[in-house]
């Protein structure tokens, strides 16, 4: 294929706004809305490649303005090169805005999305095929027991096997939560995820009060502040179940400063937080210290989630799945993607690159 068939004429973003179901509330703050960015890649082909922007300001800094203006910068270096070498192109676009993650990781999606049809190959191919599919756990946001219960009852409905729980509102809060759960979703393993909202004696507290309840915790994600490693550590040496590293880890280099230390036993790769390329080298790195893999997302519509399942269905590996923020949203605007099969997202029936599209566009596959 000539690099003139895969060469960029234009690259287009426009505010992706959808409304939640209800409002999400976790440690670090409380979303109403969904407020992103839909990327458009278009080649010399004729191949339409689409991407999402996911800013969660607690977390990478960004908003949807921050994106927007960052892109404005962007989309002009690439007018003219060829998305083949969306490698390349993510290399150089890192070294230029290296704190705007989420508006490279979105640029970058667009990329492989539009590279990735004009090869028509579907991405969890291209990244090694290893499945074709994902199983996800459902997330029950900061709320109260009894409403905490009837989520939990509803999931369960659905066939999931693993719920995750928001925590850090306080230890008699995260219990009685924590405890309805239990109840509504008996069968359920159940994970912890605290955004930062404990210290790490509480959170070694939590989990003791938890374990004395008769409830095992599957998994804990980042109980205290991204920049505490050496409480994460503390946690993981004393709380007894596996713990996840999330807002600890942007880069391969927090990686290996977690592993130098063995602060935990978990990594979880948000695209939003590296871009794909660098969350393949976090995968790379995890492998060599033997951290286990974990794949999540910000509060992202369908087509970036589905965008990360292709990522972890196709690198494989992956012991904790996290991609269920679509099922909050009160609104579905793209066409295709996965198909969902209660907790499990199927791959096989996409032809070429991610395979969704906003409703009402074209597809932009290669004819």
């Amino acid at each position: 294929m000539s690099s003139l068939a895969t060469r960029i004429v234009s690259v287009d973003f426009e505010p992706l706004d959808i409304p939640l179901i209800e409002p999400f509330v976790i440690a670090i703050g409380r979303l109403d809305h969904v407020r992103n960015v839909l990327i458009t890649v278009t080649l010399e082909n004729g191949v339409i490649g689409y991407g999402e922007a996911a800013p969660l300001e607690p977390i990478n800094g960004e908003n949807q303005a921050t994106v927007l203006a960052t892109l404005g910068s962007l989309a002009p270096l690439l007018a003219g090169r060829d998305a083949l070498e969306w490698r390349q192109l993510s290399r150089e676009l890192a070294g230029l805005f290296s704190m705007q993650a989420a508006a490279r990781a979105g640029l970058e999606m667009a990329l492989l999305d539009a590279a990735t049809k004009s090869m028509r190959v579907p991405m969890y191919k291209f990244f090694g095929g290893m499945t074709d599919r994902v199983e996800t756990d459902i997330s029950i946001p900061i709320v109260e027991p009894d409403r905490a219960r009837e989520l939990a009852q509803g999931i369960t409905a659905q066939g999931v096997r693993f719920i995750k729980i928001k925590v850090g509102s306080g230890l008699d809060a995260d219990i009685a939560r924590t405890l309805a759960v239990r109840e509504g979703a008996p069968d359920c393993e159940i994970q912890l995820d605290a955004n930062q909202g404990y210290s790490a004696p509480e959170a070694v507290e939590l989990l003791r009060e938890l374990r004395d309840r008769g409830i095992r915790v599957r998994l804990f994600e980042q109980p205290v502040p991204k920049h505490d490693r050496l409480g994460l550590k503390f946690v993981t040496e004393q709380g007894r179940v596996p713990v996840a590293a999330d807002e600890t880890v942007f880069g391969a280099y927090d990686v290996l400063e977690l592993a130098h230390i063995g602060a935990a036993n978990v990594v979880n790769i948000k695209l939003m937080k590296s871009g794909l390329v660098e969350g393949m080298d976090i995968a790379a790195v995890c492998r060599a210290a033997h951290i286990r893999l974990m794949i999540g997302g910000m509060i992202e519509s369908k087509l970036a989630m589905c965008c990360s399942a292709h990522f972890a269905a196709g690198n494989g590996g992956f012991d904790y799945i996290d991609l269920d923020t679509p099922f909050l949203l009160a609104e579905d605007p793209f066409e295709g993607g996965y198909r969902v099969e209660g907790p499990i997202y199927h791959l096989s029936h996409i032809q070429a690159g991610i395979g969704c599209w906003p409703k009402g566009r074209p597809s932009g596959m290669l004819e």
